[in-house]
């Protein structure tokens, strides 16, 4: 009997250790492979063969229905240019120039990794959409202050987001390296108490 007893607390410890570390992984674990263009990171692993389980495991739970990196490169921001973690009851200002790519676009995605909710049914920017300053720069706002153009709303609640910048058929220097080419500027403007 205590055999037996033993053999089921070192499955459970076993147990407990192997998906507690999977979850941990899933999370929090940093890709292989990372790149950083300012604030945005990406993986030169993601869709790819090279990618390890765990790296496809944390796409199939963050990045749902993501393409292949042949066809589009992924950039992820968690903070602003300063390091400072994107909070939803803060605004900030996304500025740039069209990234070299047939098509981009910007979204905002709650701590869950989907769209955050909001009455204007608002959750992304792209080359199509979003209105130009007179450079053909752009401008777009982030955060729970309505504004007249370029706005994200990112709700009521107090929380963490990210924002994904999706690359769609970048030109070839872009593909090889990703870490040359400039991305849009992530600037905190203000924060709400």
């Amino acid at each position: 009997m205590k055999l037996i007893l033993k053999l089921l607390a070192s499955f459970v410890v076993a147990l407990v250790l192997g998906v507690g570390s999977a979850l941990l992984l899933l999370q929090g674990g940093g890709l292989g492979g990372t790149i950083s263009a300012g604030a945005w990171k990406t993986s030169e692993i993601i869709g790819s063969a090279d990618a390890d389980p765990y790296t496809r495991a944390r796409v199939a739970v963050g990045g749902l229905l993501a393409l292949n990196r042949s066809e589009t490169i992924y950039f992820t921001a968690a903070t602003d240019d300063e390091g400072a973690t994107l909070r939803t009851r803060c605004s900030y200002k996304i500025i740039g120039t069209d990234p070299p790519a047939r098509w981009w676009s910007i979204t905002a995605y709650a701590a869950d990794h989907f769209l955050i909710p909001n009455p204007q049914d608002r959750y992304s920017y792209g080359g199509d959409t979003v209105a130009r300053e007179d450079d053909d720069s752009f401008v777009i706002l982030v955060g729970p202050s309505e504004a007249e153009s370029n706005w994200i709303p990112t709700g009521e609640n107090d929380g963490t987001f990210t924002l994904t910048l999706r690359l769609y058929n970048p030109n070839e220097e872009t593909a090889r390296d990703p870490s040359g080419i400039v991305l849009p500027r992530i600037a905190r403007e203000a924060c709400t108490e």
